[in-house]
């Protein structure tokens, strides 16, 4: 099991606030020590705030993007790699999501386009198609989609990117790693009872140790500890990949009958161990983050309506999903309101992080060239 993330929330007034950006490094860093001290990889230290439309309020364009700029140069000679800059809650904001991602490395954000309360804001849903596109046609490969997603019913603390952002005084959250412990724990079984039994004894176990350490590091760094995101983080490792496990359990293949059942059971486990839990809390089926997810899209035995049908029972959404490039606003649209429905209707956080493809159409390869990504066939979107 790995570590994903430390991810460190602050909140700023104002983008002058580097103060605060320094000590969340330095907490980082420090925290990643005790772990690895412990035993643990650490794979990346992460920073998120508020929604920055509260501290860059009032500014142009490009006094906007020139903080932003700023901030993103300080977090590097701080040799911290990820800052998320939260949500944009408006469409004039939104709207400017494509430019800061076009002048930025290290920058993540979000859009809100729906929530319980509210229900879809459509403005928002449209404006997010738009910038989902334009990030596509303006990026390398569309690849600055990989700093971009729109969601719907998200809570702050979640420690994974780009849906993070966060609340109130500053506090920490981790992400794990845990395909290997999933790949353990299937293996071991030779139906979906035992491999249930099983994961949530693994779990207990190695969870609870994650949850001392950090009690520690809060009491110890008195910065608040708002628990672990238990969902399954993707592994490049073919050997723990989420889909090949899966096959452990299945006469078939990931996306043949029984995925849906496994996706239920994993979710149900990941939201019952006994520690203190954040964020999606559930399972993360992001097609080019996992090997065995792009192998299996590329035989074709799931499609967008699979990965929808998943959702709903586990979820953070559509994640890491590549479609055509010539796909119309209208149609990113679409699949944006069919998550954002099954967020509010099941009252769960769901996200989409969508990659149109320049110049490729479905079914062609993608061309990645990415430490994070592999590459597979396109979508076809209906």
């Amino acid at each position: 099991m790995k570590i994903r993330t430390i991810t460190t929330g602050i909140s700023l007034q104002s983008p002058q606030e580097q103060e605060k950006i320094k000590q969340a490094a330095d907490f980082n860093h420090q925290a990643q020590i005790v772990f690895e001290k412990q035993g643990y990889k650490v794979q990346t230290i992460r920073i998120a705030t508020n929604p920055w439309e509260e501290y860059l309020q009032g500014l142009s364009k490009i006094e906007i993007i020139n903080e932003i700029q700023i901030l993103e140069q300080l977090c590097q000679s701080l040799n911290i790699s990820f800052l998320n800059i939260g949500y944009a809650s408006k469409p004039k904001t939104i709207d400017l999501i494509p430019d800061i991602n076009k002048n930025t490395s290290i920058i993540y954000c979000s859009s809100k386009i729906g929530d319980r309360e509210s229900g879809i804001n459509f403005e928002n849903t449209r404006e997010s198609a738009k910038a989902i596109k334009r990030i596509s046609q303006e990026t390398q490969n569309g690849y600055g989609n990989f700093r971009f997603c729109a969601w719907a019913n998200c809570q702050p603390g979640i420690p994974f990117f780009p849906s993070a952002y966060h609340t109130g005084n500053t506090s920490f959250a981790i992400g794990l790693e845990l395909g290997d412990l999933v790949m353990q724990a299937f293996s071991q079984a030779n139906n979906i009872t035992t491999a249930e039994q099983n994961l949530q004894l693994i779990l207990e176990v190695e969870l609870n140790k994650i949850a001392v350490i950090a009690e520690k590091i809060s009491e110890k760094f008195a910065v608040a500890y708002r628990g672990i995101d238990t969902s399954l983080a993707p592994s490049l490792d073919q050997k723990n990949s989420i889909a090949f496990a899966y096959e452990k359990l299945m006469s078939g293949k990931f996306g043949h009958s029984g995925t849906l059942a496994i996706s239920g059971m994993l979710t149900r486990v990941l939201k019952s161990v006994s520690v203190k839990i954040c964020g999606y809390s559930g399972l993360m089926l992001p097609v080019c983050e996992d090997i065995g997810l792009a192998t299996r899209a590329n035989e074709q035995t799931y499609d967008l309506t699979h990965l929808l049908l998943y959702s709903a029972v586990c979820g953070c959404g559509l994640d890491t999903v590549p479609i055509p490039g010539d796909i119309t606003i209208e149609a990113i649209a679409t699949l944006l309101i069919d998550m954002a429905t099954l967020a509010i209707k099941l009252d769960k956080p769901l996200s989409a992080r969508l990659f149109p493809i320049p110049n490729k159409k479905a079914g062609e390869m993608t061309t990645f060239n990415s430490p994070y990504l592999v590459d597979c066939k396109i979508f076809t979107v209906n």
